[in-house]
């Protein structure tokens, strides 16, 4: 079988950034605490709790040391949290990431009704209610047209996920447009999040069955399984190298890799391996 990987795959920069921080703090000897895992592939927090790195759900959990904000970010309470207790912070929170909770803020000040586009629960998602909250805004977040509050009236203006898709903005914008509510949109998509969807969507209609590795915890990778499958039927997603023993690719000639923005090139060059390993 042949074996192609698309052009943009794998850990984003804010992911390697995050990563890098953590692997800095480990080496000069500190006691590293992360809020949540650092970012969402089981096998990475896995090695990093062999390494001594400990994830905590709660800033009290932390006796001492430093905590890591990761690259999701956190609501601003919890970076006053830290500075209370006298702990050390390192902050991982990916710039991308930054930027949108910026833009929750701005808008907030602005005197809108905040729409936050992405998954309810998510820990990017919640940070950005958060500092639309903290400046003074009402929030809603809302991943389809059907999630807009009935009694929306301008202003408006909407903060994305940086991991969301374009069509389900672009499907909430219409909807406010046909209320006759013009949104002001802060395009907060990133652009690595954007090329990945891009280029596995490009792979995924030329090859007769498609791989996406990452962690299932990722809302980003799911995306992209998503996105694959409508172009490619045989999509699978995995989180490990180990699971492509149980997927038969029999009849399939040219078959496709993706891999989300949390996973490091170690895991994309082992299931790029296998597969060429693999006869069906």
């Amino acid at each position: 079988m042949q074996v192609r990987l698309a052009r943009f795959a794998g850990a984003c920069y804010g992911v390697q950034r995050a990563l890098g921080m953590v692997d800095e703090l480990v080496s000069s000897g500190a006691s590293v605490s992360t809020l949540g895992p650092l970012i969402h592939n089981p096998q990475v927090v896995s090695k990093l709790e062999d390494q001594g790195v400990h994830v905590v759900d709660e800033v009290a959990d932390v006796e001492h040391g430093t905590v890591v904000i990761r690259s999701h970010g956190v609501k601003p309470q919890v970076k006053d949290e830290i500075a209370s207790l006298k702990l050390d912070m390192a902050d991982a929170t990916c710039p991308h990431v930054a930027r949108a909770q910026d833009a929750a803020a701005e808008l907030a000040r602005s005197g809108c009704h905040v729409l936050v586009v992405g998954e309810a629960g998510h820990p990017e998602v919640e940070g950005l209610v958060a500092y639309a909250e903290e400046s003074g805004a009402t929030v809603d977040v809302v991943l389809t047209p059907e999630d807009l509050p009935d009694d929306l009236t301008s202003p408006v203006g909407i903060v994305v996920q940086t991991t969301q898709v374009r069509d389900n903005l672009d499907a909430i914008c219409r909807a406010l447009e046909a209320q006759g509510i013009h949104p002001e949109v802060k395009d907060t998509i990133c652009s690595a999040t954007r090329k990945r969807q891009r280029t596995a969507e490009e792979l995924a209609h030329e090859v007769d069955a498609m791989v996406v590795l990452g962690g299932r915890n990722s809302s980003n990778t799911t995306r992209l399984a998503e996105i694959c499958a409508r172009a490619c039927p045989a999509t699978y997603h995995i989180e490990s190298p180990d699971e492509l023993s149980q997927i038969s690719f029999k009849g399939c000639s040219v078959i496709g890799l993706t891999a989300g923005a949390s996973t490091p090139a170690d895991q994309i060059s082992k299931v790029m391996s296998i597969l060429d390993e693999r006869d069906a």
